[in-house]
């Protein structure tokens, strides 16, 4: 099985990747972008690109042309790139100067039409492994100078700000990183999923979108620069709690999903989970019809644990015991009895960066104290529908919570399948972070998909009618592949020393479910179905290295997944056992 259909569910291949090396420097080159800057083996720097982003956060692809290319002592090259958005365009020729001792990467563009954008410029990543907690020196563009460190624990707000210049001591290196033409700042991009921290340019605090009017001109730099140091160590980090049992496994239902898994009640047994994840969002429509037809399935399939996500519309028109009393007695009328209910007000399903003002919503003191009253006797949680960024900048009450949950997606800010499978990296960050806000509170997570449900950055997840890897898309081909058992099987690991209660990987139908166009189940599916078979058992060891994911558990299962597109330890690409 290593057709691309097979593996990634499109035909379209991942894009090329070219090895760069000027000595013991090696970096990779791929669409434009610079990723994975290495010296003598050891990776220094992440990532350097050009990025356009669209008004609701998307990042759009650039044609890239011809590559020019001299080498007279450093190797140098010349990338012309066109961003188109809205009829107008950003031509932008960004240079790459590499030597043994120096990474230099220029831009120089021009906008033809007003151009729109939230964001057009540089972004830089430092890696996390070794950088997390690490000691770091900033110069602003003032010329003052701070000390401090990356963060730890994954920081809601900026960790840097006006950055001219950031020097940090990790792995071996003392690294400088310098910038120009612009106000450039940092964000702990772990929040989302990616595996770096991310500095970029234009502060977030500046209205967005925006527009680089027609014929203006933009240009930057970035220069990285590094020297060996054997006393810049990494921090230690915890590495998850001293034990843990694998996690129960829910499936993610709408309303329709309910009546039409109530006539036909085999779908149920593909993956056999403990729960089933039921969606009722009441700003969009009725609450008491969306119960009803949960109640209904409930009627013929009694056996799995009922959890309502219940999205309230807290408005204002009504105060949040009032709102929540009506959906307890609408619950009470149908007979929908769940084990659990985790209320989130509408508002908070949509991030508010910083510089913006929070969106009017009752206190979550109010709202989770009525929900203790409307529901005294199920577990309930709080938390959030979205993501942990929005979990971590609006944390809930835990005195009113049994539970507090997130999801997870890893194709916010890139979709690409490299930076997919390095998400798996961060997932222990975000748990450890998750752990530290919630202490002994039962920890959920999901959904957990590759694919996106809602988009908390913009009016709209992004359309993938191509089948394409595209960031905040709503499908994703890969979802129904190899790629995905693989993935799945990743996360599983990943999450499992930190005693997740119980994930939701996945949807039962739909974009994000479990069943191919043509009926039959997917390779997720058949994994999902293993791993739900391990719930509650102990948790023995865990390990993500070299592109293998291995999971034991105490009841003798022994998974591994092979995370790469090539043959490693006897599975195929993408394979899992």
């Amino acid at each position: 099985m290593s057709d691309p259909v097979s593996l990634y569910g499109t035909s379209l291949k991942p894009a090329p990747l070219e090895r760069l090396r000027q000595g013991d420097v090696t970096v990779t080159l791929q669409d434009g972008a610079l990723r994975h800057l290495a010296v003598g083996g050891t990776e220094i720097i992440r990532s350097v690109a050009f990025l356009a982003r669209d008004r609701d956060w998307g990042t759009i692809v650039p044609d890239v042309g011809a590559i020019s290319r001299n080498e007279n002592g450093a190797l140098r090259l010349d990338i012309p790139m066109a961003f188109r958005s809205s009829g107008a365009r950003l031509d932008v020729t960004v240079s790459i100067i590499l030597a043994a001792d120096r990474l230099r990467v220029e831009a120089e563009g021009r906008a033809v039409g007003n151009f729109e954008t939230n964001r057009a410029g540089f972004t830089v990543l430092h890696p996390i492994e070794g950088v997390a907690g690490a000691p770091a020196r900033l110069t602003h563009s003032a010329g003052g100078v701070e000390d401090g460190a990356f963060p730890d624990l994954i920081e809601p707000w900026q960790p840097f700000m006006d950055i001219a210049s950031l020097e940090h001591r990790a792995n071996g290196f003392v690294v400088r990183t310098a910038f120009s033409g612009d106000i450039f700042e940092m964000e702990d991009q772990r929040q989302w999923g990616d595996a770096s921290f991310k500095t970029y340019n234009r502060p977030l605090a500046l209205p967005w979108p925006y527009e680089i009017a027609d014929g203006e001109t933009l240009s930057q730099s970035v220069e990285i620069t590094w020297e060996a140091d054997a006393t810049a160590a990494a921090p230690a980090i915890s590495k998850g709690l001293k034990a843990a049992r694998f996690p129960e496994t829910a499936l993610l239902l709408t309303p329709e999903d309910a009546l039409r898994l109530a006539a036909n009640r085999e779908d149920f047994d593909i993956v056999s989970p403990q729960r089933l994840l039921c969606h009722v969002d009441a700003s969009i429509a009725a609450a008491g019809p969306q119960i009803a037809a949960f109640a209904a399935l409930q009627a013929v399939l009694p056996q799995p644990a009922y959890d309502l996500e219940l999205i309230c519309r807290f408005d204002g028109d009504r105060r949040p015991a009032e709102e929540l009393a009506a959906h307890a007695a609408a619950m009470a009328e149908s007979g929908f009895a769940p084990a659990s209910v985790f209320v989130c007000p509408s508002v908070d399903r949509q991030s508010t960066p910083p510089g913006s003002e929070w969106p009017p919503c009752p206190p979550l003191d109010e709202i989770h104290a009525a929900a203790a009253e409307a529901f005294p006797d199920v577990a309930r949680g709080g938390g959030m529908a979205s993501f942990f960024p929005e979990l971590n900048r609006k944390r809930p009450p835990l005195e009113h919570l049994d539970f507090v949950t997130h999801g997870l997606c890893p194709i916010v800010h890139a979709a690409d399948d490299i930076s997919v499978l390095e998400t798996l990296e961060t997932v222990p960050h975000i748990a450890r972070s998750a752990r530290a806000i919630i202490g002994d509170r039962s920890y959920r997570i999901g959904p957990a998909t590759i694919a996106m449900r809602q988009n908390p950055y913009g009016a709209r997840t992004i359309p993938n009618p191509a089948g394409s890897r595209v960031c905040m898309a709503d499908y994703d081909p890969r979802h129904f592949a190899a790629f995905a058992a693989a993935y799945a099987l990743g996360l599983a690991t990943a999450l499992a020393p930190y005693d997740v209660a119980v994930w939701t990987p996945s949807a039962l139908y739909g974009p994000r479910g479990i069943f191919c166009d043509d009926g039959t189940p997917s390779p997720l599916a058949r994994v999902l179905k293993a791993l739900a078979g391990c719930a509650g058992q102990d948790v023995l060891s865990t390990r993500i290295e070299g592109g293998l994911a291995r999971l034991a558990i105490w009841d003798g299962h022994e998974f591994a997944a092979n995370l790469t597109d090539r043959t490693l330890d006897g599975l195929p690409p993408f394979g899992w056992r």
